[in-house]
């Protein structure tokens, strides 16, 4: 859920206007940006983005009923919780990766779509931190519903190195990705309570990738829906996608820390 301080949006001009110049030719023009979305051209660019959003979200509910029949699911508390919890995770992962997307390059976006993308990437990062909250949560309640007790340490801090199972194994992969959740969002909440942080904060953010990668291993290592089509034809994509924006980010720091020391 990267978070980006964002100049006005709206550049300053890159020429004078004439007084008396038509309407159609006083739009602000940035040289290497373009121009400024007009309000009809804002509306059916956020249309369009809201349909590709919400068609990558209905991939998760199509695949998990593939999986998981309506008559199976509502069996008894253990297949509610169990649906409830897988849906939990395929939809946060599908919200952080567009929270990564929109992220790693929010001033094109805002120049490309308009400063409500900025808005809504904000709130869209609030609904996926809050679901990967409940993600385990849900988990715990399923355990719990299976007669193996109501054990928050187990999946919180459940951590092991050389794991008995392999499933152990993508379970630790799923904790160690929360806490470091947890230690980028609370960077972002808090870069303003010490100087430190407000120095800092951006580097403890980048953990967001790294999170991104762990949750995908997870989720190949946990369950069978992130193989199902149609959500199988995001999952793997999704993660090539983030993995090439890594590389880039990468190799743009590297230039820049060799033109510094050049």
């Amino acid at each position: 859920m990267e978070s980006v301080e964002l100049k006005d949006p709206r550049p300053p001009c890159s020429r004078s206007l004439k007084i008396g110049e038509p309407t159609k030719h006083r739009r602000r023009i940035v040289l290497g940006v373009g121009p400024i979305p007009t309000s009809s051209t804002n509306m059916k660019n956020k249309i369009i983005f809201y349909i590709i959003w919400l068609g990558v979200l209905s991939l998760v509910p199509i695949s998990l009923l593939a999986n998981t029949p309506p008559v199976y699911v509502l069996r008894n508390s253990s297949t509610i919780a169990n649906f409830v919890q897988r849906f939990l995770g395929l939809t946060a992962f599908t919200l952080l990766f567009f929270q990564i997307i929109l992220g790693a390059f929010m001033e094109k976006w805002t120049n490309k779509l308009g400063g409500w993308i900025f808005r809504f990437h904000i709130i869209e990062g609030v609904i996926a931190y809050i679901l990967i909250i409940l993600h385990p949560i849900s988990f715990m309640f399923f355990n719990y519903f299976l007669g193996r007790g109501l054990d928050p340490f187990y999946i919180f801090t459940g951590f092991c190195l050389l794991c008995p199972t392999r499933i152990d194994f993508f379970y630790t992969l799923g904790r160690v990705s929360f806490w470091l959740l947890n230690i980028s969002v609370w960077a972002g909440l808090l870069r303003a309570a010490t100087p430190y942080m407000r120095v800092n904060w951006r580097k403890f953010h980048i953990l967001n990738y790294l999170v991104f990668v762990l949750i995908g291993i997870h989720s190949i290592g946990v369950g069978t829906d992130v193989g199902t089509p149609p959500f199988s034809f995001f999952h793997g994509p999704a993660l090539i996608t983030v993995g090439i924006i890594i590389i880039y980010k990468l190799f743009v720091f590297a230039k820049a820390r060799f033109a510094n020391k050049s």
